[in-house]
């Protein structure tokens, strides 16, 4: 058996979609693995796999995918007026005032506008690994621009702001709240927080491959680790924080930071999304359609101050009707680090999970074009 056959099923009218699976998987290093999973109106269409130890259900680090169910959690304390988007962070959590952040909004952290995306000096990867302890030192802590004036994205960071403000109105974590509401009433298969007993089906991700010179070229045109893009990367701790090794670390997985702790499958993913707009088996969807189009809407766009042209921000989420061309307006998602992808099309009725095992070379993955495009065929 070849380590790039294709496992799994795909409903009538999605053979396409296995299709361009396979050749993705078969253009890719076989050992490192991927999986995809889509819905379409809250039924699953889609449900593919491939690579070394990789099964259907299989979990693995999906980074900053995770900020999709720290967003979807924050949605629903939204909706039953718990928390109030407008309303400024201090107010629940006084020490956070410091410094010039007396101001700043829930909304200005959802949508990166705050400033706040790391500290001077830096995080090591133990304090990453714990939201209490990023939020700590986040409160004295001042914003690196003036909170509205612009946007940059607090990949390691943003969530740990959000989940102290839930821990202080609610008395419960973020991860909590997701658990009680969200993943196990709907069975998914995404974690904040793994489980030990479930680390048996835990796959760690892997670096990508290229050549020393690639390496040093790479490396070498990045911005410097006090940069805006190095503090907000966890560059300027010492040591610089190796992103490809942190979901590897157990105390990540079993603290499941809301940033980008997260452990998933790609049917965890793409029923994150289901559950959220149209729900599934059986249950109702998490959102109300005023919440997914409040959530939906893009707020933050044009230049990221961190990421560049790689911006476009609704609340929390990613603006992917932005990002996909072929996609509704309000599409909204997020991706991850090593290559995870997940989203939800409202007016195309499509949910959307991918997971791969291997880092790309420089974050880039052009798989997720192709893949989104031939999901949104079938399911049109």
């Amino acid at each position: 058996m070849s380590r790039t056959d294709v496992h799994g099923t795909v409903a009538d009218g999605f053979e396409p979609v296995r299709e361009e699976f396979a050749a993705v998987v078969a253009g890719q290093d076989g050992r490192a693995g991927a999986q995809l999973t889509a819905y379409a109106r809250g039924r699953r269409v889609v449900d593919l796999w491939a690579g070394d130890e990789v099964g259907g259900d299989t979990l693995t680090g999906v980074y900053s995918s995770t900020k999709g169910a720290a967003t979807l959690v924050t949605a629903l304390l939204v909706q039953e007026g718990v928390l109030d988007l407008d309303e400024p962070v201090a107010r629940h959590w006084p020490e956070f005032a410091a410094a010039g952040k007396d101001t700043i909004t829930l909304r200005d952290v959802l949508t990166h506008r705050s400033g706040v995306i790391g500290v001077d000096g830096g995080l090591t990867a133990a304090d990453l690994a714990d939201d209490t302890v990023i939020a700590r030192h986040l409160a004295a802590q001042r914003p690196y621009w003036k909170p509205g004036s612009a946007y940059g994205y607090g990949g390691f960071v943003t969530f740990a702001m959000v989940n102290e403000v839930i821990r202080r109105v609610t008395g419960q974590s973020l991860q909590q709240v997701y658990d009680e509401r969200v993943r196990i009433p709907y069975g998914l298969d995404l974690y904040l927080g793994l489980p030990e007993a479930e680390e048996r089906r835990f796959r760690p991700v892997q670096r990508w491959t290229a050549t020393p010179e690639q390496e040093a070229a790479f490396w070498s045109d990045l911005p410097g680790p006090h940069s805006i893009l190095g503090v907000a990367y966890g560059l300027n701790g010492t040591p610089p924080l190796d992103q490809v090794g942190f979901a590897n670390t157990r105390a990540v997985r079993a603290n499941g930071p809301a940033s980008a702790g997260g452990v998933g499958s790609a049917r965890g993913l793409a029923a994150l999304y289901a559950a959220a707009v149209w729900g599934i088996d059986g249950r109702p969807p998490l959102l109300k359609p005023d919440t997914v189009g409040e959530f939906a809407m893009p707020h933050s766009t044009g230049g990221d101050l961190v990421r560049g042209d790689q911006g476009n921000y609704a609340l929390g989420f990613q603006a992917k009707g932005l990002r996909y061309a072929f996609l509704g307006a309000n599409a909204f998602g997020h991706d991850g680090s090593a290559g995870s992808e997940s989203f939800a099309d409202p007016a195309g009725g499509i949910a959307f999970g991918y997971t791969r095992r291997r880092f790309g070379f420089g974050w880039s993955y052009p798989e997720h074009d192709r893949l989104a495009a031939a999901v949104h065929r079938a399911a049109t």
